[in-house]
């Protein structure tokens, strides 16, 4: 049986490509309208803060059932993720009502968990090519939550990192949806 671990199916890359692709679309958009509103925590704001960490579950679950479609055993950290993104979501709903520094509290311990279970997925997936990205992506992801942490306990404190975060992220998407893209036709 292939698995993303071992030798995985042609279809699993090509799955991976475009959802690497939306991931970055949703990514750059996000950001365009966090860094709009990033200055207080209105209604759009926090809407937008709770959905970032819904649409990764989305992600986590079409790419889990996806795999699983094509014969091959989603990555464990893929259910962690689902996981650590659902409480996240919750966690910020709750957050908001508290102030920025709260929000940047919770986004700054996923982005610490999260970063590791990336880092981890890439890891395991390396074999599928592009997956360096997705490295190098969970290790900055866990430097900048240990950077959010930081600012939340700061006067001032602003969300318009989340932005610059959101965005970077969404590019190491599409950098590997090039990669795989480039895996394939080699």
């Amino acid at each position: 049986m292939d698995t993303l671990v071992g030798t995985a199916p042609t279809s699993v890359p090509t799955a991976l490509r475009k959802l690497y692709f939306l991931r970055f679309a949703f990514a750059a958009v996000w950001a365009a309208l966090l860094f709009a509103t990033a200055d207080t925590l209105g209604a759009l704001t926090v809407v937008l803060l709770v959905i970032y960490p819904l649409f990764d579950v989305a992600c986590a679950v079409v790419d889990g059932l996806r795999s699983a479609r094509a014969h091959a055993q989603p990555v464990r950290g893929l259910y962690v993720n689902i996981a650590l993104s659902t409480l996240t979501g919750i966690g910020l709903a709750v957050a908001a009502t508290s102030g920025i520094p709260a929000v940047l509290r919770v986004w700054g311990a996923w982005a610490i968990t999260a970063g590791v279970v990336q880092l981890v997925v890439g890891a395991a997936r390396r074999q599928l090519g592009g997956q360096w990205a997705m490295i190098a992506s969970g290790g900055i992801s866990t430097l900048a939550g240990a950077t959010f942490l930081a600012q939340a306990g700061k006067d001032g404190a602003s969300l318009t990192n989340l932005a610059g975060y959101a965005f970077v992220g969404g590019a190491f998407f599409l950098v590997s949806a090039l990669r795989l893209g480039r895996s394939r036709t080699a």
